[in-house]
């Protein structure tokens, strides 16, 4: 009974403080961009979008066991669904978000399919190839997409009952889908799909043994992460209203990877961590040296890894280990009363001393008798002459 009253405290005490988390996130979210200059209103948005880049990167890498380096492919893919559907169609803005999302699911899908013998290196290799040979095909095919000029289209415009400027309306739009979006990928790892893919990910043989099927779920987590890259980028387009090829090069692929490693594998905390880390990291290397701010980003990431090996995700939890076991190493021994008494002065004597038929002859051979293996077991009975 203790033990479920205490159980049940500690499941409350955990609601209650993941509920107080949620609602001072969103209290901070909601009055961002009522404190911040634009510009920084803009990179709070673009680090929303890339959140949900990164979360479906994370399903894909972090607990489908798969590696990913052509997602920025995807992304690109939804960010010119939502330029074309706007440009050449005129649609409105909320109709390209299903669409570049359906889209890129189709495409995920059918690139997984392919995907399925390969693993590890060659896997990499395969989806590294999808990014770099995207953006050329995307100058071919200057009917539909512009080519290298791109394609320029309107930005959200705020409704005029909300009496918000632009960049707060699209902040507050981008918010919505994200939240929803990392909703989404929450459920959808506690689902069925989601133990499915951590079992993948853990043993794929004693999952296919379990019933698991591993080209379905294979093939779904390469779908559920190009649908959530083409959803963050539609958002890209909104946020920005203007996309060409040069921007979407397989260095985003790598660069969203990179920012997933950095912000936490496996962790619903770490797209949001990586995502800040992919916006602001380059900006900051940028200011600390103009001539090479690749190398300060390289030096950035290299310093994090050793800092958090498991991502910044993973950094409180392992500095509250590492101040938990140096209390634990500086802390008191705990001595009962009376213990200073026979303490360094031999060993306790038995309350209950045991009589030598009880001890059994072993009790007084040494290791180094060379009767040991002769001895008799603990407890056996006494031989008699005829044995």
């Amino acid at each position: 009974m203790n033990t479920l009253t205490t159980a049940l405290g500690t499941g409350r005490l955990r609601w209650l403080r993941a509920t107080l988390t949620v609602l001072v996130a969103a209290a901070v979210a909601v009055g961002a961009p009522f404190y911040f200059a634009p510009f920084q209103v803009f990179q709070l948005t673009m680090v929303l979008l890339y959140a949900v880049a990164l979360a479906g990167l994370n399903l894909l890498v972090g607990f489908g066991g798969q590696i990913s380096l052509g997602h920025g492919a995807f992304f690109a893919a939804g960010a010119y669904t939502a330029a074309v559907m706007l440009d050449r169609y005129g649609t409105g803005h909320l109709a390209t978000l299903p669409a570049a999302a359906a889209g890129c699911f189709l495409l995920g899908l059918g690139f997984g399919v392919p995907a399925l013998r390969l693993r590890g290196l060659y896997l990499a290799l395969v989806t590294l190839s999808f990014a770099v040979f995207l953006p050329p095909l995307l100058k071919r095919l200057e009917p539909v997409t512009g080519g290298s000029m791109g394609l320029t289209v309107d930005k959200l415009e705020p409704p005029a009952w909300s009496g918000l400027a632009e960049d707060q309306w699209t902040y507050f739009v981008v918010l919505a889908v994200t939240a929803v979006a990392l909703l989404l990928a929450r459920n959808l790892l506690r689902s069925r799909v989601g133990r499915a893919l951590l079992a993948v990910r853990d043993n794929e043989s004693a999952a296919e043994v379990m019933g698991v099927r591993l080209a379905l779920h294979k093939t779904l987590a390469f779908a559920w992460s190009a649908m959530f890259a083409g959803v963050a980028g539609c958002l890209y387009t909104w946020v920005i209203g203007f996309v060409s090829p040069d921007s979407f090069s397989f260095v985003l692929s790598i660069t969203l990877l990179a920012g997933l490693v950095v912000g936490g594998l496996a962790s619903l905390y770490g797209p949001l961590l990586g995502a800040a880390f992919v916006m602001y990291v380059p900006s900051v290397s940028q200011d600390l040296s103009e001539a090479a701010p690749g190398v300060v980003f390289g030096l950035l990431i290299i310093t994090v890894m050793f800092v958090a090996p498991t991502g910044l995700a993973g950094l409180p939890g392992r500095v509250l280990g590492a101040v938990t076991r140096r209390l634990q190493r500086t802390a008191p021994l705990d001595r009962t009363p009376g213990a200073e008494s026979t303490f360094g002065t031999g060993p306790v004597p038995d309350a209950h001393p045991k009589s030598p038929a009880e001890s059994g002859p072993s009790a007084t051979v040494t290791p180094a008798d060379p009767e040991v293996a002769d001895a008799e077991p603990v407890g056996a009975p006494p031989r008699t002459e005829k044995e």
